[in-house]
């Protein structure tokens, strides 16, 4: 386990800083195994990456501390818990410009419906994957709240009929 890659972090604040943190293999295994279970014990770690669980402590504090691990969560089974239904829409606004572009980031901010959203090039401004219980709650969303947006100019809709991979990891090799 020699190599090391580098990895450049941009910091927020009044100055954008460029901090560096050094990732060597042992760090990418970390990130790999808490990737796959961020309920991971340091001492489940330290055995799998064969380091000590103090070294294990000391390297997931630093990578938390850059920001390279954001936090941690648990994966929900949507269909288990009622929502059955996952949809991607593609939106277009009327126009863009100062105000208009934050409006509908709070819309999509204001509603848990909408689990993801990304503002893309090409023929969609904004591409939403929401999750819903069924195709009438569906329906009533895109009908009473995503289409009466004043800055919304065209919805386009795809059921999802099947997943075959909804992996959010990194690919650390």
């Amino acid at each position: 386990m020699g190599e090391m890659a580098e990895l450049r972090i941009l910091g927020e604040s009044k100055i954008k800083m460029t901090h560096e943190i050094r990732i060597d293999d042992f760090d990418c295994a970390i990130l790999a195994a808490l990737q796959k279970d961020g309920a991971m014990t340091n001492a489940a770690l330290a055995e799998r990456v064969n380091l000590s669980a103090s070294q294990i402590s000391r390297r997931r504090s630093a990578l938390e501390e850059a920001g390279v691990i954001e936090g941690y969560s648990a994966r929900l089974g949507a269909a288990k818990l009622g929502y059955g239904l996952r949809a991607v829409i593609r939106v277009n606004l009327r126009s863009h410009g100062p105000g208009k572009d934050e409006d509908f980031a709070r819309f999509v901010a204001s509603h848990p419906q909408i689990r993801s959203a990304f503002s893309v090039s090409g023929d969609a401004d904004y591409i939403l994957d929401v999750r819903m219980t069924d195709l009438d709650a569906f329906a009533d969303f895109v009908h009473s709240a995503l289409l009466p947006h004043p800055q919304v100019s065209q919805v386009r809709s795809e059921i999802v009929l099947k997943t075959l991979k909804d992996d959010r990891g990194l690919p650390l090799g």
